[in-house]
């Protein structure tokens, strides 16, 4: 047995039933492409295009079709050879200005690479320390998974460049944005680094550290609320809970090296005094739910799924394990989609099944 709920975010509304529900779950054309609405920043959106004109130079129209090529017509180095020029263009008048900054007798050394997290989605859970650092930045290179209510807040004079990635289309290799990176601070640029939740919890942030400190970039990190605890929040399920939860652990549902199943963890995962909470693993749930059976978690093990997580798109599948896999395909849930397993889900106001066995929970606690 499963519920499907779709539920605003709690800083949209204090409500979540009748008419104000019906009201926050319309969502917002962002392109007319074959992408379904989304909070997030998708390659071919309008409001993409609008900001990152500096890069493309096309004429578009707001209230029509998106005019970036489709999906099979535009492969990734055509993408990149239209953004060349300009990028060449802005890192020599970034040098320029570094040039005459030293014909001063200013000490003018590399800038500085700053890793900021924005959260799961909800721009009202970015930190200050974040905002500040995206209103004063040269140059922000950003992720799919960065709203676009987060993208507002760049200041007037930043330039934007976005290097998502998405199943079958990465718009830069980690190896050009690592390139990137260290270019235009070398040229002297505040460059920062935007990536959904927090950029060192499955973020390749200390992948991006650690190539540009050998370099001699400094790097500095803002944390952002990554995705577990953001959406937890949101849903009331407390990650940890004594006597019921005694720890967490975050799974990823990638493997380094593609694949359907490298969730071999799931022998030591399968602990059911534990929270488990699964990052990009839609594709691999179905294999992950049996391992993890296998391996002793009781079937009945309550879980949620939460696509979009913290946003007013925000949909909610609660399920026993052992139906979750079935429910999220028939509610064609697509990323991003966070999953919780454990225990505490059911102590959630928004589980579905009888309210006994919280009860049960909450007294043996």
């Amino acid at each position: 047995m499963a519920l499907v709920y779709k539920l605003p975010s709690v800083s949209s509304s204090t409500s979540v039933s009748g008419q104000n529900l019906k009201h926050f779950l319309i969502p917002r054309t962002i392109c007319s492409l074959n992408y379904k609405s989304s909070p997030f920043t998708e390659k071919h959106s309008i409001e993409r295009c609008q900001r990152d004109h500096w890069l493309y130079k096309l004429d578009y129209q707001s209230d029509s079709s998106c005019p970036l090529p489709s999906d099979k017509e535009c492969i990734r180095e055509n993408d990149i050879a239209l953004q060349l020029p300009e990028l060449r263009k802005l890192l020599h008048v970034l040098k320029e200005k570094r040039t005459t900054c030293g014909k001063n007798g200013e000490k003018c050394g590399p800038g500085n690479v700053y890793l900021v997290g924005t959260g799961p989605g909800d721009p009202e859970l970015l930190t200050l320390k974040a905002v500040k650092m995206i209103q004063k930045a040269d140059l922000l290179l950003y992720d799919r998974l960065v709203s676009n209510d987060v993208l507002d807040l760049v200041g007037p004079h930043a330039r934007l460049l976005y290097v998502g990635k998405t199943a079958g289309y990465h718009s830069r290799t980690q190896e050009e944005i690592h390139e990137l990176l260290l270019s235009f601070a070398e040229a002297g640029a505040t460059v920062v680094r935007l990536k959904g939740g927090d950029p060192l919890v499955f973020g390749r942030g200390g992948e991006e550290m650690d190539f540009l400190q050998q370099q001699g970039i400094q790097v500095k990190v803002i944390p952002g609320i990554t995705a577990a605890s953001g959406i937890a929040a949101e849903l009331g399920i407390p990650l940890t809970h004594r006597g019921v939860a005694t720890s967490v652990r975050f799974l990823t549902g990638h493997s380094r090296k593609g694949g359907s199943d490298p969730l071999f963890v799931a022998e030591n995962a399968a602990d059911p005094d534990s929270t488990l909470v699964v990052y990009m693993g839609l594709a691999t749930l179905p294999s992950l739910a049996l391992k993890l059976m296998h391996h002793g978690l009781p079937a009945e093990t309550p879980a949620a799924a939460v696509e979009r997580g913290t946003t007013p798109q925000q949909r909610v599948i609660f399920a026993e394990l052992n139906d979750l896999a079935d429910e999220i395909a028939s509610a064609k849930l697509v990323s991003p989609t966070l999953i919780v397993i454990g225990k505490v889900v059911s102590l959630s106001p928004f589980w579905p099944h009888s309210s006994k066995q919280a009860s049960c929970l909450m007294e043996a606690v």
